[in-house]
């Protein structure tokens, strides 16, 4: 009996596996491997060399490209995580009625009723030298002359990074907010403590998965986009998922895939470090 539950156990597990290894795994591996091939101006031969991962260490370039991507990932997670910590207090706290929670939740979610490309996009006419923005101000009397800064400038690619994936925060954040119970919240008032030390005592540490898992949402999704990075700034700017998409390109996929290895062993790193703090699976 024992036996035969064993059996079905692998059974009901053997279809998500075959998925995993097919879809995640062996594209993994065929990554890494092809990582160590050689590649001309014409061709890629495989090989097991060393060359893309020594050219990639030795230039100053990767450097600079990685310091960028983790800048961008920072900021960006510092805002999101500033904006979906507020909104999801809101929602959780200072809405009532679970109707008004789940329609606000979901005015929220409006932006992503279309194409990250599209939002993405729409902010070049509103930034722009000639754009809403800067006619606005210039209106007002705020500005002399349009603000070149607006627009294909770090500040307009966090800009839409920030657009993009704040939700992605307001979520883990929201579901866990919901999962507190309010008489902590209560005993916490009771015994004197001001609305400040209920959220740096109560609240915040019980929202600490939450808070976890939307900063691996975040700091992967910007670690690894490069349409973003290309559009808002203009080609001006650079991070590493820009450096593989350039590589592709011009047909150097052993190159590109040295820089995917290392972009993958970075964020997986990143990731065991978070988890070190919070046991996310208590909460999934």
């Amino acid at each position: 009996m024992t036996r035969n539950r064993h059996l079905l156990g692998w059974l009901e597990a053997a279809p998500l596996a075959v998925i995993l290894l097919g879809f995640l795994i062996a594209p993994i591996v065929m990554i890494v491997i092809v990582s160590f091939w050689g590649a001309t101006e014409f061709s890629i031969y495989p090989d097991f060399q060393f060359e893309n991962y020594a050219f990639l260490f030795s230039s100053p370039v990767t450097y600079k490209v990685f310091g960028a991507t983790f800048k961008y990932a920072f900021i960006t997670w510092a805002f999101t995580l500033s904006i979906g910590f507020t909104v999801a207090y809101f929602l959780a706290f200072h809405i009532r009625s679970q109707t008004v929670q789940i329609a606000l939740f979901l005015v929220c979610t409006i932006p992503f009723w279309t194409s990250n490309i599209i939002r993405m996009i729409s902010w070049i006419p509103f930034l722009g030298r000639n754009g809403i923005a800067n006619q606005t101000l210039i209106s007002w009397g705020v500005i002399d002359e349009p603000l070149e800064w607006l627009l294909y400038s770090d500040f307009s690619v966090i800009l839409a990074f920030v657009h993009l994936y704040t939700l992605f925060m307001v979520v883990p954040i929201f579901n866990t907010m919901m999962r507190i119970d309010k008489s902590l919240l209560e005993a916490a008032r009771d015994n004197g403590a001001s609305g400040l030390q209920t959220l740096l005592h109560v609240i915040l540490p019980l929202t600490k998965p939450g808070i976890m898992i939307g900063t691996i949402f975040v700091v992967t999704l910007v670690m690894g986009d490069f349409i973003t990075v290309r559009f808002m700034s203009g080609s001006q700017r650079a991070n590493v998922g820009r450096l593989i998409s350039n590589d592709i390109g011009l047909l150097q996929y052993p190159s590109a895939s040295a820089t995917a290895v290392v972009l993958l062993c970075t964020v997986l790193i990143m990731i065991a470090i978070l988890l070190r703090f919070v046991n996310i699976r208590k909460e999934l």
